[in-house]
């Protein structure tokens, strides 16, 4: 597939395509009309071995890297956006915090449900004042006695309040530094802590069959063992995960213009018009042609980036290259992708526009690509940035 890929890449990319086609393409429609979150299939996903791709043995996980991860999540999002993203965060956003910065009490107690799928963990970030600006947080933390004791609220977060989650980590204000800037610190929030409370999922454009909540808290305790990292530290350690994050959405793009290429080319050549497939007129065909430029581009992008990471271990890769390389394949990657939804969904005419087609549902689902994990407009200012320009 591409130059990044070894034999055993192509082998789960094999199975985890088998699985979406057999466990989630009949469904997935439904699910999206109903707004339904299928924790049976997250628990088939864990069985699989999905999320623990990239986690150590020792917690139950493959010893894998982020591009098998990457693979993964290609093949779901090809054929569900929504899976896809419940994969990505799960382990991006979830696992990944714990896993790079937990203790070892914390990954014990944490990751073996987490990575068998029997558990979900959410990322709490972004503010309703607080959003590309994430320095902004207001929710805070202080320190009592033994406990933290967190007042505030998130938005717009991912596996944060279905039946299976079981931790939310959180930023928080947990003092000032001497600059008079904000102390941000990380916190871990178990499912279940009285003053945490998931609030009523959104009514979302896309992602219909993903589990998505505003959060509150409102003097949710937990013991003083629950911040997670440095303190102090909160703000540097979830802008590193971001980076992995960024990597993953591209994948999930790159899904997305697959699917976008499948259903383009197949429609193209059954519609008839004037005669013939609707294929054989240069106004569809060079669009289908487009498609596949900005696949094979995404996907390049994409794995050359998640591959990036597996060389910062060895020193093969600078951490400054690994940032450039994801910015640039997650503002590729997701843009293209929106524009993929576009082309297809052209192509199918006003077939495009009902809601029996799947194209309709892939036009709803790409746009958040473009926002979330960090905007299009975030992703310029970092390459622009990592170029030496002293844009803000």
């Amino acid at each position: 597939m591409t130059a990044f890929l070894q034999p055993e890449h192509e082998e789960l990319r094999a199975v985890v395509r088998d699985f979406a086609q057999k466990e989630i393409a009949p469904h997935a429609s439904q699910w999206d009309r109903d707004h339904h979150f299928p924790v049976d299939v997250v628990h088939k996903m864990g069985e699989l071995g999905l999320f623990g791709l990239t986690a150590p043995e020792a917690y139950g996980g493959g010893e894998g890297d982020l591009v098998a991860l990457c693979v993964a999540i290609e093949e779901l999002g090809r054929v569900d956006q929504s899976i896809g993203i419940t994969l990505e965060a799960a382990v991006g956003l979830g696992i990944n915090p714990i896993l790079t910065y937990g203790t070892d009490e914390q990954k014990e107690r944490w990751l073996p449900d987490l990575v068998a799928g029997r558990k979900l963990a959410g990322f709490g970030l972004t503010e309703p004042g607080a959003g590309s600006d994430a320095g902004a947080t207001a929710t805070k933390a202080v320190l009592d006695g033994d406990e933290w004791v967190v007042d505030g609220s998130k938005q717009f977060i991912t596996n944060s309040g279905s039946s299976i989650t079981s931790v939310v980590t959180v930023t928080a204000r947990t003092g000032t530094r001497e600059n008079g800037k904000p102390e941000i610190s990380t916190i871990m929030i178990p499912s279940g802590t009285p003053g945490f409370t998931a609030e009523k999922a959104y009514d979302k454009l896309g992602w219909h069959a993903s589990d998505t909540h505003p959060l509150s808290f409102d003097g949710a305790r937990v013991p003083a063992d629950h911040l997670l990292g440095e303190r102090g530290r909160g703000y540097a350690q979830f802008l590193a995960t971001l980076d992995d994050g960024r990597v993953a959405i591209a994948a999930l793009a790159v899904g997305c213009i697959q699917a976008c290429l499948d259903m383009a080319l197949e429609y193209a050549g059954e519609r008839q018009t004037f005669g013939g497939p609707i294929g054989r007129k240069q106004g569809v065909a060079f669009q289908i042609a487009d498609l596949e430029v900005m696949l094979r581009a995404s996907r390049l992008l994409t794995y050359e980036a998640a591959a990036m990471k597996s060389g910062l271990d060895s020193g093969a890769v600078t951490m400054k290259e690994f940032k450039q390389a994801a910015a640039a394949a997650k503002l590729y990657a997701t843009e293209s992708a929106v524009t993929a939804t576009r082309i297809a969904t052209q192509i199918f005419g006003g077939y495009g526009f009902m809601e029996e087609y799947p194209v309709a549902r892939f036009y709803r689902d790409a746009k958040i690509l473009e926002i979330g994990e960090g905007t299009s407009e975030v992703q310029r200012m970092l390459i622009a940035r990592g170029l030496g320009l002293p844009v803000e």
